[in-house]
């Protein structure tokens, strides 16, 4: 036998796990920012800091047209890459945070944004035996004084939505 067969049998392939290291039937959690305007929709999660980016996906990566950008089929697609993704990292719940533009632009989010809370909300329903959770949507931060010295005319609205993205439990 030669000696190059000899070294290519000898190597070892270590696997790499992603995300944090968790037990069984533990929860862990993410947010979700899903920014929607008329011109494109951003679905990007982070860790519970926010400083942390685990997956970002926008509508413009998912279809050619720039047309098609802020569509809910682009959202959709984006948001169902995004669900993938943080199941194969390891995250197994999202605090849904969604944002319009503000400013002196408009204060309704996009048409993509309901689309992409339901594309999240079904990747989670689709894998979890107990159905969906019987959480309400409430209002986290809303400040709506526009012109006010200490918020610069910004209109903050954040829309919290509590997703179980679980795996199936055998019972």
């Amino acid at each position: 036998m030669s000696k190059r067969a000899a070294k290519k049998s000898t190597t070892v392939q270590e696997t790499v796990t992603l995300g944090p290291q968790v037990r069984e039937g533990e929860l862990v959690f993410g947010v979700a920012h899903i920014f929607a305007s008329f011109n494109d929709t951003f679905v990007h999660v982070t860790d519970l800091s926010g400083r942390e980016t685990i997956v970002r996906v926008t509508g413009g990566m998912k279809v050619k047209a720039d047309r098609d950008e802020s569509s809910p089929y682009a959202a959709m697609l984006a948001a169902q890459d995004v669900a993938a993704k943080c199941k194969e990292v390891g995250v197994t719940a999202l605090h849904v945070k969604i944002r319009a533009t503000g400013g002196n632009g408009t204060k309704t989010p996009g048409p993509g944004a309901q689309a992409a809370l339901r594309a999240l909300a079904r990747a989670g329903r689709q894998h979890s035996s107990q159905g969906w959770s019987p959480w309400s949507p409430f209002v986290s931060a809303y400040a709506s004084l526009r012109g006010c010295y200490h918020c610069h005319g910004y209109f903050v609205l954040f829309v919290q939505y509590p997703i179980l993205l679980l795996a199936p439990t055998n019972k």
